[in-house]
């Protein structure tokens, strides 16, 4: 017998018409993922002239000595004035695939709004790296950043740490170590559509099982036993599956945003009533009828647009609260 699908919310009209133009999502397995790895990247440099941002490589060493890229994007040096904020993406991709040019065009847009220098980290990926070498090496790139912050031009009070999927995920985890290894200093944590729990338990992940958009159960499922390997529940640790974390307490204030119509949904809103509850400041957006990557998927889409402006708009006010007097 058939077992009919749970009832779930309803997308939005504009983005269920975009999807209907797009192929299945295909069943993630390590012969998917190698094709999916070989894929071409959109080109930087129409990136660059459209943001009037320079682009400068660095190399640092992770803890274990092993080289972690870095893409420092920053305004043109015209543009140029005073020490400006930083913000230092995590791309997203179930931890098993990405690079530090994934959905860069997220963080370009606050270097044309706000004049930020947007530092991107290329993390190494599971299931080559397991663990917690994903999370560390996005720490260690942070820490470097925050320790040369006069060389690159950046005001060490407003840095914020942000990502979108796996990497809102992996930015969740860098706060928590951030928090209690004392360093760096974290103005804001801005987390979008965040990859928090391994579990898989809510009524969320389970609604939206196939879909729709770029992400499923099947994918999440792969994504974290490529990272988590057969760790029993008592070894995940909670800076690698954040929802893990016993207390959300001293976190620097943080922005979660989710869509009504996806995976991440209640491990999403769950964490910002548990950073509520532990006296932190959070602000959860839940747009209705979005997907798991909907603005990035569909950036002209007018969901996306709304979500694009209002997260412009958030940071824009805790860079201004941090500002130096």
């Amino acid at each position: 017998m058939t077992v009919p699908p749970p009832p779930r919310p309803a997308l939005d009209s504009e983005l269920s018409t975009l999807l209907a133009g797009l192929p299945p999502v295909p069943r993630l397995d390590p012969e998917v993922l190698a094709l999916l790895r070989r894929l071409p990247q959109a080109p930087v440099a129409p990136l660059l002239d459209r943001h009037r941002a320079d682009l400068r490589e660095i190399t640092v060493p992770a803890r274990d000595g092993t080289p972690i890229p870095l893409a420092v994007f920053a305004p043109s040096r015209a543009d140029r004035t005073a020490p400006a904020p930083c913000v230092y993406w995590m791309h997203g991709g179930g931890m098993v695939m990405g690079d530090r040019f994934s959905q860069i065009d997220i963080p370009l847009e606050w270097l044309d709004e706000l004049g930020a220098v947007v530092v991107s980290v290329d993390y190494r990926l599971a299931p080559e790296a397991t663990g917690t070498v994903l999370v560390d090496d996005c720490y260690d790139g942070l820490l470097w950043v925050a320790e040369h912050a006069a060389e690159l031009g950046i005001d060490p009070a407003r840095i914020v740490i942000a990502g979108a999927s796996a990497g809102g995920g992996l930015a969740a985890g860098v706060a928590l170590l951030a928090r209690d290894l004392g360093t760096p200093r974290i103005a804001a944590q801005m987390l979008i559509c965040p990859m928090l729990d391994h579990r898989s338990t809510s009524t969320s992940s389970h609604q939206y099982a196939d879909g729709p958009g770029s992400w499923t159960l099947q994918m999440n499922e792969f994504g974290w036993r490529s990272v988590l390997g057969d760790a029993g529940e008592d070894e995940v640790p909670a800076y690698v599956s954040p929802a893990r974390a016993d207390d959300l307490s001293g976190l620097p204030t943080t922005y979660v945003d989710t869509g009504s119509a996806e995976l991440f949904r209640d491990e999403d809103t769950d964490y910002a009533t548990r950073i509520w509850a532990a006296g932190g400041q959070a602000e959860l957006h839940v747009w209705a009828g979005g997907f798991h990557g909907f603005d990035t998927l569909f950036p002209q889409a007018s969901l996306s647009i709304t979500a694009r402006r209002t997260r412009t708009a958030w940071l824009a006010r805790v860079l201004r609260s941090h500002r130096a007097t």
